[in-house]
């Protein structure tokens, strides 16, 4: 063996190219950080990490239909996700969700190509498997023993099982007011769960202070690097499903947004893959409830950060986030792409909720409704067209939000 190929752990693991993840970096200042460390966000700027990959070398070697052929699930894209050694993969089966033409209804609105993201079929019930699942499975690669989060519901539960199936300890707080599923869900797989009086910013503050007090990795919404990086393999999927062509329109209900960021980047890195048939971006609509709506209000003051909001309400848990700590990341990608921010309110979701359960059999969160509430808005609107391949997302199940008795 030559002295080259011993050279750094960096290089030995490079070789093995299960991941071509290279370094962190800042989304603020650009500052670079070493993969061989443990990092939350950058301390010099308080802006997120986001992963690199060497997409060149990637290029050489990825055949994007020979991961096709691979067994289904997330970590079929082991080499754009940040796990070096496969053995730290922790999954629980997430990924590789249907998405399902929207017949009726888009005949009802006077479109032809509308389709749903169906993601409850994730493990716990929503799309948070994807991004807890590289979490936790890059902290366990960086010997982290102890996960912390704060959660408006089905983050926690989906962390607290990948979790406990690293074996690692968890730590959950959440407003009491969060579905009971959500506890329940958490609870019975291990995890500390801690009810507070307020909303997840204040959840927070508190989990934000017993990391630092007790050495909790926290794994809060762009506060750590890897969460988006499960997120974005929807992108991916999306992709693939069309035929390497992207979709016209993505409307996404935006709580912190990491899957409308995770995706946005997965855009960019199929382009530099060189598997995209054009470059033709989606258009990303955020759609939040009127009763917390930081990003629609910033989206037309036009600005690059949002106001927090205050005395958030919605029936909608998941978009009750006052303020994303990537606010900045979630706008900067809404008007690259050309897209729009959207505010709907919860009758109308509620209402949505129920229409597309009686038109095509889909028992939606509250937030996967929103986005039908908003593409209504839209087409009133004329900001879609009938013959644009539109795509909803429903990133939780309904039963999620039933009532305990």
């Amino acid at each position: 063996m030559t002295m080259q190929s011993i050279n750094t752990p960096l290089e030995i693991r490079a070789e093995k190219r299960n991941s071509y993840m290279t370094n962190l970096q800042c989304s603020g200042c650009g500052k670079i950080y070493s993969i061989e460390q443990i990092h939350t966000f950058c301390p010099d700027c308080q802006s997120t990490l986001l992963v690199n990959y060497d997409l060149k070398s990637a290029r050489q070697h990825l055949d994007r239909d020979e991961i096709a052929r691979r067994l289904k699930g997330m970590w079929r894209w082991h080499e754009v996700l940040p796990v070096i050694d496969p053995a730290n993969q922790v999954t629980l089966g997430e990924g590789d969700t249907a998405l399902l033409p929207i017949k009726s209804l888009g005949e009802t609105l006077g479109l032809t190509q509308l389709y749903v993201k169906e993601e409850s079929s994730n493990p716990t019930g929503s799309f948070k498997a994807r991004g807890l699942s590289a979490a936790v499975s890059r902290a366990k690669e960086l010997g982290i023993k102890k996960v912390i989060i704060p959660t408006a519901g089905n983050a926690g539960g989906a962390m607290a099982a990948y979790a406990a199936r690293a074996g690692m300890q968890s730590m959950i707080y959440m407003p009491n007011d969060t579905p009971h599923a959500n506890i329940v869900e958490s609870r019975i797989v291990g995890a500390e769960v801690i009810l507070i009086d307020g909303l997840i910013s204040d959840a927070a503050g508190m989990a934000g202070i017993k990391a630092r007090e007790e050495g909790w990795f926290d794994v809060s919404t762009f506060k750590e690097p890897y969460r988006a990086e499960g997120k974005k393999i929807m992108g991916y999927e999306l992709a693939e499903h069309f035929g390497w062509e992207l979709p016209d329109v993505i409307i996404y209900p935006t709580g912190g947004g990491t899957g409308l960021v995770g995706m946005w980047k997965a855009f960019k890195e199929m382009e530099e893959l060189g598997w995209l048939k054009n470059k033709k971006r989606p258009r990303m609509v955020a759609v939040q409830a009127a009763g917390c709506a930081p990003v629609p209000l910033a989206f037309q003051k036009k600005a690059e950060f949002c106001d927090f909001w205050v005395n958030a309400q919605t029936v909608a848990s998941g978009l009750r986030v006052p303020k994303s700590f990537a606010d900045h990341l979630i706008l900067h990608d809404i008007y690259e792409s050309n897209g729009t921010a959207i505010a709907v309110e919860d009758a109308d979701l509620l209402k949505a909720q129920n229409e597309l359960a009686i038109a095509e059999g889909i028992f939606a969160a509250p937030e996967g409704a929103a986005t039908l509430a908003a593409l209504k808005e839209l087409v009133a609107q004329k900001w879609v067209h009938p013959d644009e391949k539109i795509v909803l997302f429903n990133t939780g199940s309904g039963l999620k939000y039933l009532d305990k008795n």
